[in-house]
């Protein structure tokens, strides 16, 4: 059964064929959002335009490489041209880096991986969507961090640094827009519990942390250290982000900018 939180509005989510950026798809056609995906792996694009299809909901998909301002820029044009507009975009991009390398053997490529990677992105895609934002109709965009934009732990220099990065542009940004009447919306969840078995980066990414421990990176996510981390012991699903970000870019939510929502479980208390 479809709902009405998001009806009518045309949404473009890049990263579209991840985890995250899958499930908020869903849920944003659920909700009666035009969703228009974007990525660089067709297959992955299709299943989830498949899935939204097969609940009777409305998907496009683009081929995109995030890092090409131009073809950014090109597709925005094109999406706001044939739907009329654009009135949420979530940036859900993801980029392999490193995790567990201290100072004294990290290179400087590694450290700015993530922080040249994800900023790039952030900015190419919200400089693509804002023009074609505002005004009486409004407009919603929402970025992703991490709990690193926060911590103090060792080996997490450079993903740290980009994430806290994340969070600025998104205050930044949301001070800039809104007087045409955009809101801008961080969402930091945690490691995400059941994202690498819906193909996530991040089963790669947790899984030198994960054999130290001498577990599966599904193991370590459902009863290691970092769920135990948490208040609530436990990590986030990717319902509960995907719930959540219908939630923020909908009318309902129309008073929030400038501001992180917190999904960490509390690992961190703000």
């Amino acid at each position: 059964m479809s709902g009405s939180l998001l009806k009518d509005k045309n949404a473009v989510i890049y990263g579209g064929g991840g985890a995250i950026a899958g499930a908020v798809a869903r849920v944003f056609a659920r909700e009666g959002a035009r969703v228009f995906i974007a990525g660089r792996t067709q297959a992955k694009l299709d299943a989830v335009a498949r899935d939204i299809a097969a609940t009777g909901g409305t998907a496009e998909t683009a081929l995109v490489d995030v890092l090409d301002q131009e073809a950014v820029d090109k597709h925005a044009d094109t999406v706001a041209a044939t739907a009329g507009g654009i009135d949420i975009a979530v940036n859900a991009v993801s980029v392999q880096h490193d995790q567990g390398t201290t100072l004294a053997d990290l290179s400087l490529e590694e450290f700015m991986r993530p922080i040249d990677g994800f900023l790039r992105t952030l900015f190419i895609t919200s400089k693509a969507v804002a023009r074609h934002m505002g005004g009486e109709r409004g407009g919603v965009i929402l970025t992703l961090s991490e709990p690193g934009a926060k911590l103090a732990v060792g080996g997490i220099l450079g993903h740290a640094v980009s994430a806290a990065g994340k969070e600025a542009f998104s205050r930044i940004l949301a001070a800039e827009l809104a007087p045409s009447n955009v809101r801008v919306i961080g969402i930091r969840p945690h490691a995400v519990v059941d994202a690498p078995a819906a193909g996530s980066y991040t089963k790669e990414l947790f899984e030198q942390a994960a054999a130290a421990a001498g577990q599966s990176v599904q193991e370590m996510l459902e009863g290691g250290a970092m769920a135990q981390g948490t208040l609530l012991k436990r990590l986030p699903t990717l319902s509960e982000i995907a719930e959540t970000a219908a939630f923020l870019a909908s009318d309902r939510a129309g008073a929030m900018t400038g501001t992180i929502a917190n999904l960490t479980s509390g690992a961190i208390v703000d």
